[in-house]
């Protein structure tokens, strides 16, 4: 019979052994890697493709590779920090979808509760039935069913965005109402559309919460993750990191120069201010099953909700580019990948083998702010850049360069 130090001895060498047979496992990147990364970004600049970037890969535990390029501020000749301040944009998406989860988890509302039951203007909506694009008028039909909160988190609603479709864009044009006022394009359920409704969905966390909807986000998720660098207004001593963002005109990138103020809208589908440490430290939360260190945000069931099919059958269609200006067609995996709660779901494709693994979740950020979480690779990516407009070439080619060395080097 072993004795109750023998017994210790024995714990002791188990747990060792399991926490080296968990540092075995972690992804790794060599030295060769990081320095392939580096040159290649360096050349992404040289080339032109953009004038400035910010990349990282985490894992769980902590960062992989981190990277900077080119100018923050080409016209003043400031160099591209690490630390740089980024307008993520409709990155806030997926951190919205999380404070409703949240939400969820206490039991305050359910994903199937029409959101009607929070926010009464939302009964009883119209479906465009017939639309003229000459006069700019159209004719409706009331919708075959509620809109819920799960169809706002999938971007099944039928809510659309102007940007991105031609429909919207001629109503805005004729009406002084809001995308969200708009009727809706299609019956909730029946296609995928993307749209302002997680802009919706920010306005229900306030109204449960009872707070605005920056506050809950502060409070909630970025001081628990110490995401200091993420509001939705950059402080004057932060100025200096926030990123000029420039335009594709005629082939050539012109830059827009910051202006002494930057304080975005408060809206759960964008105006968020971010560095790639930042939310590299949202998507290593979303690795850990909703936590990090202390702070717990949400239970492992949640989290894998989140990233699995909401939308049946139907799948991500590519959006067209209503306002080139802003943005060309999108997105990457149009026509055969799904969506969850809050993030697009890579679908398998050998065309894509050299990519990120099936099952992976993504979105991004007009001005060309992109992520994607690889959970079987368990890794976690985000490629930051300002470039108008959103899939501009340039920028895609960049992201996708990147993203295979990642996946080249990883081991």
């Amino acid at each position: 019979m072993k004795s109750a130090g023998q017994w210790l001895v024995v714990a002791l060498a188990l747990m060792l052994a399991h926490v080296h047979a968990a540092a075995a496992t972690r992804p790794l990147i060599s030295a060769a890697g990081k320095s392939a990364l580096s040159r290649y970004l360096s050349a992404a600049v040289d080339r032109g493709d953009v004038p400035g970037v910010v990349t990282l890969v985490v894992d769980r535990e902590g960062v992989l590779y981190e990277g900077a390029a080119g100018k923050l501020d080409v016209a003043r000749r400031v160099d591209m920090p690490a630390t740089a301040v980024f307008r993520i944009a409709s990155m806030v998406k997926p951190i919205t979808s999380v404070a409703v989860m949240m939400l969820v988890e206490a039991g305050k509302l359910g994903l199937d509760d029409p959101v009607s039951k929070y926010l009464p203007e939302f009964e009883n909506r119209q479906v465009i039935s017939t639309f003229n694009a000459a006069e700019g008028t159209y004719e409706s039909r009331p919708a075959k069913r509620a809109i819920t909160i799960r169809h706002l988190m999938a971007h099944t609603s039928g809510i659309g965005y102007a940007m991105s479709n031609p429909i919207v864009a001629g109503l805005l044009q004729g009406t002084r109402k809001s995308e969200t006022e708009l009727p809706l394009l299609h019956d909730p359920g029946d296609k995928w559309t993307y749209g302002a409704g997680t802009r919706i969905l920010g306005q229900v966390v306030e109204q449960i919460s009872s707070q605005p909807l920056d506050v809950f986000l502060r409070k909630r998720i970025f001081e628990p993750l110490k995401m200091a660098d993420t509001s939705y207004a950059v402080p004057p001593e932060k100025l200096p990191r926030l990123v000029t963002v420039h335009r594709r005109m005629g082939g050539k990138l012109v830059e827009q120069p910051n202006t002494p103020t930057q304080q975005a809208p408060v809206r759960g589908d964008g105006g968020l201010y971010s560095t790639a440490r930042d939310y590299g430290t949202y998507l290593q939360m979303l690795l850990n099953h909703g936590r990090l260190h202390t702070a717990k945000l949400l239970g492992r069931k949640s989290v894998r909700m989140m990233g699995e099919n909401q939308i049946g059958t139907i799948v991500v269609e590519e959006q067209p580019a209503a306002a080139p200006g802003v943005t060309r067609p999108f997105p990457l995996g149009a026509g055969r990948d799904k969506f969850g709660l809050g993030f697009q779901i890579a679908a398998r494709d050998k065309r894509y083998a050299k990519l990120r693994s099936p099952g992976s979740l993504s979105w991004a950020g007009i001005a060309n702010t992109h992520f994607w979480i690889d959970p079987s690779r368990d890794l976690a990516v985000v490629v930051l850049m300002q470039v108008l407009p959103f899939y501009d070439d340039a920028c895609i080619r960049v992201l996708r360069g990147f993203e295979e060395l990642v996946y080249r080097h990883l081991s």
